[in-house]
């Protein structure tokens, strides 16, 4: 088995011991993001800002893999507060188009840095 470290600067930086990705053949497997600025490391304010910034660090990762969003086949999402789901699906809608990857929503307890909102995937090129 070969695998491929994916890294880019347009995403942040890993905050531990985990690669932004992972690939492996044509599969592509996305890390947890959450809504760090990847320019200043910082959470960004707000749910809908978190929301959007982990999208958009998702594709950044997907691009530098050679992919896009368009190209996950599974999504993970894990929220603080299940509150926030609508909030998800409404601004998800804005990064993905039909047909939609797989996906799970889970309520959790905590997340790094404070986060309200992380995501992780997986990717098939090709």
């Amino acid at each position: 088995m070969s695998k491929h470290i994916i890294s880019t600067d347009a995403a942040p930086t890993a905050i531990g011991t985990y690669s932004q990705a992972v690939k492996v053949g044509d599969t592509v497997y996305l890390s947890g993001q959450i809504g760090l600025d990847p320019a200043s490391m910082q959470l960004v304010d707000g749910i809908s800002a978190q929301i959007h910034r982990v999208f958009q660090n998702l594709q950044a990762v997907a691009t530098a893999a050679g992919g896009t969003l368009g190209d996950v086949v599974k999504l993970n999402v894990f929220l603080i507060d299940l509150g926030h789901f609508a909030k998800v699906n409404e601004i998800m809608a804005e990064y993905f188009t039909a047909p939609y990857p797989a996906r799970a929503a889970v309520g959790v307890a905590a997340l790094p840095r404070g986060a309200e909102v992380e995501a992780d995937g997986v990717m098939v090129l090709g």
